[in-house]
């Protein structure tokens, strides 16, 4: 897929892996849209980079979804890229009961059910389009979970399930909305919040790095494609488990 010339959307775009994404694809003549729920955040980026658009926006609430793609199709009619990329990562323990399950909750909407409702809403507007491409954010711990987060795992492995489906829909229409997923290893931003350690932030990939990783899969057409050690939690999942859970 050609990496130039697009218009494209990035969920939680203000931060980490959207932000260096962000700014990765400007640099390549695209344009680029960036939503988050954060207005600083999302001003910062703009201050930035000065010719982002932005949209406050929280994907994970059905009304906010509507009037963002309601936007987007009348403001930006040449949108063809799609990046499911906003995402929340918490600790939740079961053996506490239903304790944490309020932030269990936010963390399905938005890594979960607002990519499924995202896709469904633009591919209409996508299918119109040449190139178009709908491209999923997962995590190395789809493959592999951690157990601490084992909801934000949860949710990245079904986004990984989800992806090769919603692919073979679209191979039978007349565009071919090309479906990616690219999964991350840990990376050095904000998600994991104080629970990255000093010796992960060693092997962690940076936001710059993993951005560098995404253009070249949509470049190369890797339709499922493992970033850094991530590649390693693809191809070993089970074994890795109680390494990484130890």
């Amino acid at each position: 897929m050609k990496i130039s010339g697009n218009t494209v959307l990035i969920t939680g775009g203000g931060s980490g892996i959207g932000f260096a994404l962000a700014e990765a694809l400007v640099s390549r003549d695209n344009r680029v849209i960036i939503c988050g729920r954060d207005r600083v955040k999302l001003q910062k980026a703009k201050k930035h980079i000065p010719s982002l658009s932005t949209r406050v926006c929280d994907v994970s609430k059905h009304a906010s979804r509507k009037s963002l793609v309601s936007w987007l199709v009348s403001t930006f009619p040449p949108l063809n890229v799609l990046v499911n990329n906003a995402g929340i990562q918490r600790v939740v323990d079961f053996r506490k009961g239903a304790r944490d399950l309020p932030d269990a909750d936010g963390e399905i909407a938005t890594n979960l059910s607002a990519p499924i409702h995202l896709s469904a809403a633009l591919i209409p507007h996508l299918k119109k389009r040449r190139p178009a491409a709908v491209v999923n954010i997962s995590s190395g711990l789809a493959f592999t979970p951690l157990a601490a987060v084992p909801v934000y795992c949860a949710t990245k492995a079904a986004l990984h399930s989800l992806s090769p489906s919603l692919r073979h829909q679209l191979e039978g229409t007349s565009t071919s909305v090309r479906v990616f997923e690219i999964a991350p290893p840990m990376v050095a931003t904000g998600l994991s919040g104080s629970r990255r350690s000093a010796e992960d932030d060693e092997y962690a990939m940076t936001a710059a790095e993993a951005a560098k990783g995404i253009l070249r899969a949509l470049e190369r057409d890797g339709f499922e494609s493992a970033l850094g050690a991530a590649a390693g939690l693809r191809k070993k999942r089970e074994a890795l488990f109680d390494m990484i859970n130890e």
